[in-house]
């Protein structure tokens, strides 16, 4: 297993004098295996599964507060318990991005009404959630904490001057309750830029990073927010939900083409080893077979090369019709609307890839004036465009879409 000295900006430590070496693939705890109806975990074939990781080298367990509805802490937390508490680091989420707050009371949002210990009163503050975490998980003490999912939609409740979510958080790592204070997102880049902008506190960031993200969801203007910060890149979604695992006949064909031995997966975890900013891989692995092939994966240091690295990229191309825009908003400054009409095409482009297409986190928080919908075709953009886009067309599919 290859591992990875983890620095902390804020300890004033770097790649080559942290004490703490981290596997770079860690345990995704989010796809554990399930059984019946209910989906409940799958008792022995999760244990064999985050025993198995172990004991070959793995010691990252991600977890959060509503993974499997609720059960991933406690389950994850009990099988890890076997095992020296020195010898595993153990993370989970503050789960913010599934709560409202008003009117002075916390609570959580209709779609995950069944999570938490109401009956207690627990989920009624933030102090409350992070005591039932560490005990449903029977540790005194988080390695890494994680503030769950910083986006759009979630920026002003980790934000909000009365939960002082953050404070707090901060206070429970001066305790030594958390080791080490981070946060997900699935926001756009600039989201994340003005959170770390607000809070100079956090040691790492974790975000959905793979090669296809890496153009259609602008992951790497992420990647290049956080890095140049000098803080470390935990990646979840290395293979954009098992997408990744076969592209396509044309695609998977010229990939086996160039590395015969090699599968069409492989791919996604090599370029992620060619991104010296990346610290831990994350991998939701389902099934034995997985976890044995990512952990032989991660045994050898063998990231892609810069040929490489640009057939993977013809490889996504050719899969998506991507509108060509290179975001030089030119196109904004006449715009009667006052549309952002690169962050509009950037999603175009996403929702144009994933069908069925569900509305993201950015487009949650957007209002009416802001949506394609708002855009009135004068073709003012059209004009100013570089690239020559047909703007008021792309608007017109993306609403359509968006019916």
């Amino acid at each position: 297993m290859l591992y990875k000295k983890f620095y902390d900006k804020q300890a004033g430590t770097d790649e080559h004098t942290s004490p703490l070496r981290i596997s770079s693939l860690g345990l995704g705890n989010m796809r554990l295996p399930t059984e019946g109806e209910d989906k409940h975990i799958d008792v022995q074939k999760a244990q064999e599964i985050i025993e198995y990781a172990y004991e070959n080298g793995v010691n990252y367990f991600d977890t959060a507060y509503g993974y499997h509805g609720g059960e991933s802490e406690r389950f994850v937390g009990r099988v890890l318990a076997q095992y020296p508490r020195g010898t595993w680091y153990l993370a989970s989420k503050m789960p913010g991005h599934m709560m409202d707050f008003k009117d002075g009371k916390l609570g959580f949002k209709g779609y995950m009404s069944g999570l938490g210990s109401s009956a207690s009163g627990r989920i009624q503050s933030c102090p409350g959630i992070f005591e039932e975490q560490l005990e449903k998980c029977g540790v005194d003490y988080f390695d890494f904490y994680l503030l769950h999912n910083l986006c759009e939609t979630s920026y002003g409740f980790y934000t909000d001057k009365d939960l002082r979510v953050v404070e707090h958080l901060l206070g429970q790592k001066k305790a030594g309750r958390i080791r080490h204070l981070g946060f997900s997102a699935h926001g756009r880049a600039e989201t994340i830029d003005k959170f770390l902008n607000v809070y100079d506190c956090f040691e790492f960031v974790q975000i959905q990073l793979n090669y296809m993200d890496w153009i259609l969801q602008d992951a790497g203007r992420k990647y290049e927010v956080i890095t140049r910060r000098r803080l470390p890149v935990i990646v979840m979604e290395p293979c954009r939900g098992g997408k990744l695992a076969s592209l396509g006949r044309e695609q998977d064909a010229m990939l086996k083409a160039a590395r015969p031995e090699d599968s069409v997966v492989s791919w996604a975890f090599r370029y992620l080893q060619s991104l010296e900013g990346v610290s831990v891989v994350l991998s939701g692995m389902t099934t034995m077979e997985q976890l044995k092939e990512n952990i032989a994966i991660f045994s050898k240091h063998d990231p892609v090369t810069d040929e490489e690295k640009t057939m993977l990229d013809r490889a996504v191309k050719s899969l998506m019709n991507l509108v060509p825009c290179t975001a030089c908003r030119y196109c904004c400054d006449g715009c009667p609307q006052g549309l952002d009409i690169p962050k509009l095409i950037s999603l175009y482009n996403e929702v144009s890839y994933e069908k069925p297409f569900t509305l993201n986190f950015t487009m949650d928080a957007m209002t009416e004036a802001e949506m394609p919908s708002a855009c009135i075709a004068c073709g003012a953009c059209s004009a100013m465009c570089p690239q020559n886009i047909d703007i008021p067309g792309v608007m017109g599919r993306f609403a359509a879409a968006l019916k």
